[in-house]
């Protein structure tokens, strides 16, 4: 996606501080973060979602609060924007040691590129269709990869999750990453609160006077405030998948970190091997899986597309609906989506070609932000199929052959940089 493309449909972050952040090229094909006011497909996607539930009165009683200024203590850590919560909570966990790694490093070094669709998984009733690796999976990855050693914790009681809290921050000084709710986040816009179990964000300081907490969200523009009872409220949310309190931090570096990791100088005798084998992994997680497993990798796009071919004659046409609501959901508003991810997975290839040295993976920097393209494309596509709008002719048969081209772009993709990556590793 070009730069001067990115969406700006302003809508339900009009007065908050949330907003959506892409990977986008310039004119000289260059990856640029790019903040972005919205995009109407999303919207429009999460406007037919909000009127299948049930919680429109809980909803309507629901306010959006702005942050507050802060005077308690509080770590020094500046705040960034980032695509993606999990990497951007992992990213400032490094800062705060001194590792300065990028959104889309973090996120390629950790093999996060991933798709599934899980027709045995349920969020909100309807089948999980993922773009990356399960959350989680990137902090436990990278810590490893980096011989860092951490802690990840989850809690029956909530007073000992929040006591364990305290103690990192105030006695210990470090920042602590907590795995929230997004239903009752008090600073994000009540129609873009949904119940999904797995944002992230990073504690950085506590008022002990009011019991207010500092955080870093990666999809707030700034620093924002959360109180300790709402904070106790998202860190045991209720619903799927509960979280049980669940946080985690750094519990040491090793001391001979190479000097490359604090700076943006290159490192190519520490840093290839790695980008090399994190590839290889991403590669062998798209295409290895055997053809009677469907539902992950280039396989599980398939079974995305031959299901959808037949949602209106076993499901109904409202459930059709529904349910391709619910990819588009999954594909641009939670956990970055399917276009976003290919996007930070573009920018990754693109810094570790110029990091490596190994100028073919700008190549593939290129390949991966077309087929990214053609995730968006579907997107908008699939908005005209479940608004129903006169003269619009597109069927699900469409979007499927539309995803069936996406699968063996994807797989071709894969296979190809996976060879080129073994020449380089040999």
């Amino acid at each position: 996606m070009k730069k001067k493309d990115v969406p700006q449909d302003l809508k339900y972050y009009k007065g908050s501080v949330i907003r959506d952040l892409t990977y986008a090229v310039d004119d000289e094909g260059k990856y640029e973060p790019v903040r972005s006011d919205g995009w109407a497909p999303k919207t429009e996607a999460l406007d037919l979602f909000l009127d299948t539930l049930d919680d429109r009165e809980e909803r309507d009683k629901m306010e959006l609060l702005v942050p507050t200024e802060f005077s308690g203590y509080e770590l020094k850590i500046n705040h960034r924007h980032a695509a993606h919560c999990e990497n951007g909570t992992i990213s400032s966990l490094l800062r705060f040691y001194g590792i300065e790694m990028s959104e889309p490093m973090v996120f390629g070094l950790a093999s996060g590129l991933f798709f599934a669709h899980l027709t045995f998984a349920k969020m909100g009733g309807l089948p999980v269709t993922a773009f990356r690796t399960f959350p989680g999976v990137l902090f436990k990855r990278i810590t490893r990869l980096l011989g860092i050693k951490s802690v990840s914790k989850r809690y029956l009681s909530k007073e000992n999750a929040m006591r364990k809290l305290d103690q990192l921050i105030l006695e210990e000084k470090i920042p602590v990453g907590c795995v929230v709710g997004i239903y009752d986040l008090p600073y994000y816009p009540p129609e873009n609160r949904f119940r999904f179990n797995g944002h992230n964000i990073c504690i950085i300081g506590k008022d002990e006077e009011n019991g207010d907490y500092r955080v870093l969200d990666s999809n707030a523009t700034e620093k924002v405030t959360i109180s300790r009872e709402d904070l106790i409220k998202v860190r045991f949310a209720k619903g799927a998948y509960p979280l049980f309190g669940q946080m985690y931090w750094i519990k040491s570096i090793p001391k001979d970190l190479p000097e490359h990791l604090r700076t943006d100088k290159p490192d190519k005798e520490f840093l290839r091997p790695l980008v090399l084998k994190a590839i290889k992994d991403t590669c062998k997680n798209m295409t290895s899986q055997p053809k009677w497993f469907p539902y992950v990798g280039v396989n599980g796009i398939h079974y995305l597309a031959q299901r959808m071919r037949t949602w209106e004659q076993k499901e109904g046409k409202r459930r059709a609906r529904i349910l391709l609501v619910q990819v588009i959901r999954m594909l641009e508003e939670i956990g970055t989506g399917g276009a976003g991810f290919r996007f930070v997975y573009g920018a990754f290839l693109q810094e570790a070609s110029e990091r490596t040295g190994i100028a073919e993976l700008n190549d593939y920097s290129i390949r991966i932000t077309e087929i990214g393209d053609m995730w968006r494309d579907f997107g908008y596509k699939a908005s005209k199929v479940f608004k129903r709008r006169a003269g619009d002719d597109l069927t699900y048969n469409d979007l499927a052959d539309m995803v069936e081209k996406i699968g063996e772009a994807e797989r071709s993709f894969f296979l190809e940089l996976q060879k080129a990556v073994e020449r380089y590793m040999k």
